[in-house]
């Protein structure tokens, strides 16, 4: 009987063995499951290893903790100048709360998109166009703020918001296009402009330095020349004083010898007659002779026929 029994006991062993086998979950790293039993919410499964009743329990669903991107088609907006573009945006989520996501709202995804054209209406109708277009940074944190109040009932939570892209209608972008290329026009005439007179002033500045600078070499020479001319003065006074000094030295040394020899008066008289002959050369037209001139130019005549008798004899 008991050799009957065995094949059933094995194979009742065995599905007990598959059974705890499948029982046993493991939960990898950045992963939530959502444990229900019986159809009702149980636990929350975080990372390790977990057991589950068979057949009673089931895992529901498998949430992901890491931060996720989802690219949302492009949305029609008015902008507070009745201008009409499409608006593509770029959301940054991350699930906090497993338990939230899963029973909070059907469908999480098409609720944040939902939400996020709507918020972006919202907040595009208060702007107009170029504050639309260059105000990102301000849209951006706009819509991240309402969007993650409005999702934090869900479990979710919106890290970032960007937007991608901004379209503006076809006239619209071709009057922006026109108004970029005058003002390139207008920015390429100002830097014409302003390096036409930044040549004129460096020109001019130029000019003026080489004036000044010709000026001061004018000054430079004529000082020098000064100078020059002072110096040959000097020298040319310094000539003449050391050859008035040279002649009143000889004639001082004339005197000393005239004294040193014992000159009488007749030699004394003849000297001065030489004075006086030089003194007639002169442009005077009136000469008043002395006395002892008169009697010198007798003693005169008579030394000069003593002279000539001498070479007769």
């Amino acid at each position: 009987m008991f050799d009957s029994l065995a094949p059933l006991i094995i194979f009742i062993l065995v599905l007990i063995l598959v059974l705890i086998a499948s029982g046993i979950k493991v939960v990898p790293q950045a992963k939530a499951y959502i444990l229900e039993r019986l159809g009702a919410y149980q636990e929350t499964w975080s990372v390790g290893v977990h057991w589950k009743w068979p057949i009673i329990d089931r895992v529901a669903k498998q949430v992901s903790l890491k931060e996720q991107v989802v690219d949302f088609p492009p949305q029609p907006v008015i902008t507070k100048d009745n201008v009409t573009m499409r608006i593509d945006t770029v959301v940054y989520y991350q699930i906090t709360d497993p338990k939230l996501y899963c029973y909070g709202v059907d469908n999480p995804i098409m609720a944040v998109e939902n939400l996020t054209a709507t918020t972006l209406r919202n907040v595009i109708g208060d702007l107009e166009l170029d504050e639309t277009l260059t105000s990102r940074e301000t849209i951006n944190t706009r819509l991240r703020s309402s969007l993650d109040l409005a999702t934090d009932p869900w479990g979710i939570k919106i890290n970032r918001v960007e937007l991608k892209n901004i379209i503006p209608p076809a006239e619209i972008q071709d009057a922006m296009e026109k108004q970029m290329k005058a003002e390139r026009e207008k920015r390429e005439s100002i830097l014409v402009a302003e390096g036409k007179k930044a040549s004129a002033i460096l020109v001019a500045q130029g000019n003026k330095e080489s004036r000044i600078l010709e000026a001061e070499a004018e000054k430079e020479s004529a000082i020098l020349r000064a100078e020059a001319k002072k110096a040959a003065i000097i020298r040319e006074a310094e000539g003449q004083a050391e050859a008035i000094l040279a002649v009143q030295k000889a004639n001082a040394e004339g005197i000393t010898l005239i004294k040193d020899a014992g000159a009488d008066d007749a030699v004394i008289k003849l000297k001065s007659l030489e004075a006086f002959a030089k003194a007639a050369d002169g442009q005077a037209t009136k000469i008043i002779i002395p006395s002892e001139i008169q009697g010198i130019a007798g003693l005169a005549k008579s030394v000069t026929e003593v002279v000539k008798e001498q070479p007769a004899k």
